[in-house]
């Protein structure tokens, strides 16, 4: 069988990502064009700031990617940008490279879904890995736990009803005055504090879903009404309490559905205290393998967009040109 090269776009919120992938496994190269530094100064993503810096850094990130693949153009198989969700200016940016790349090329479109790239990535990373597997996924824009039932057949058990984690993440690392980006400087915090702050969790009878906006408020009353106030306890106990609503919900899907396999992904997964707590879940469930990805395959990149178009592509999956962006697009 013939080798399937893939052309990974990715541009759904600050980073401008081009990658190789050889048959939704092998990473051949994997370029990310970071705007935080631009970013850092606003306190958050500033949609049409980086929409612009898409465009200044696509074509110069997609000459890269194919240097250090070592191949041209012409060798692609296949084009896959990231469609949604995200932010629509940024999106369009890879999606229209993407669509004029297969015009070029003669090449085919199989633009891919965010989410299903960040469960993708845990593929790059395991080799052996496939499904069926529960994924719970966690990520500034989204917090899901995802019944994966083949490559490109998915159920969404469980999801936010209002913040997503990230979102959560980044707000409280605002409240304490921490900056941007929020996830990993409350992690870094969270290390030197004690978690020793009771914080509301919530939960839905009969229902896996998520709710951050209780935690996120109390956070912001705590950190207002409490002089002297220790942010690095505070921080360790919103990472923790957080952590405990994630696992209990996850415990409940792994009851559900028999699953021998938990992968996580998205973001919020390179959280150091997360890491753990999920590789703890093996201690409990004798029988259960708890995959996740390199961190470098954590935050946004183009490899798990690519290893997801793959797997879209081989299952029959192609698009045409009058293709849009959707910024609110569902798993």
């Amino acid at each position: 069988m013939k080798d399937v090269l893939v052309l990974g776009i990715e541009t759904s919120c600050d980073e401008t990502s081009v990658s190789v992938v050889k048959n939704g496994r092998e990473v051949l190269s994997n370029i990310i064009d970071t705007q935080i530094p631009i970013h850092e100064k606003y306190g958050g993503v500033v949609p049409e700031i980086a929409s612009r810096n898409h465009i200044e850094a696509i074509t110069r990130v997609t000459k890269k990617a194919l240097q250090e693949a070592k191949i041209e153009f012409e060798d692609i198989d296949v084009i896959s940008p990231t469609m949604g969700p995200g932010l629509v200016g940024a999106l369009l940016v890879g999606l229209s490279y993407g669509k004029a790349l297969s015009f070029a090329l003669n090449k085919p479109l199989v633009a891919v879904n965010h989410i299903e790239g960040h469960i993708a990535a845990n593929y790059l990373t395991y080799k052996e890995l496939e499904p069926p597997f529960v994924c719970v996924l966690i990520s500034g824009g989204n917090t899901q736990i995802i019944n994966v039932k083949d490559y490109t057949e998915f159920e969404v058990l469980g999801k936010t009803r209002d913040d997503a984690i990230g979102e959560a993440f980044d707000k409280v690392a605002r409240v304490v005055d921490l900056g941007y980006p929020g996830g990993p400087k409350v992690d870094a915090l969270a290390k030197q504090g004690e978690a020793n702050i009771k914080l509301p969790k919530t939960h839905f009878k009969d229902s896996l879903d998520f709710s951050f906006s209780g935690i996120k408020t109390a956070i912001i009353n705590i950190n207002h009404n409490t002089k002297n106030i220790n942010k690095a306890d505070l921080c360790a106990s919103f990472q923790k309490t957080v952590t405990e609503i994630l696992i209990e919900n996850v415990q409940k899907a792994i009851e559900m559905t028999k699953t021998k396999k938990v992968v996580i992904g998205g973001g919020v997964s390179a959280n150091s205290y997360i890491r753990n707590e999920f590789l703890n879940l093996e201690n409990k469930y004798p029988d259960l393998k708890v995959y996740m990805p390199d961190m470098k395959l954590c935050t946004d990149n183009a490899a798990m967009i690519a290893a997801a178009g793959y797997y879209n592509y081989i299952s029959g999956k192609t698009d045409d040109l009058s293709l849009n962006a959707i910024p609110n697009l569902k798993l």
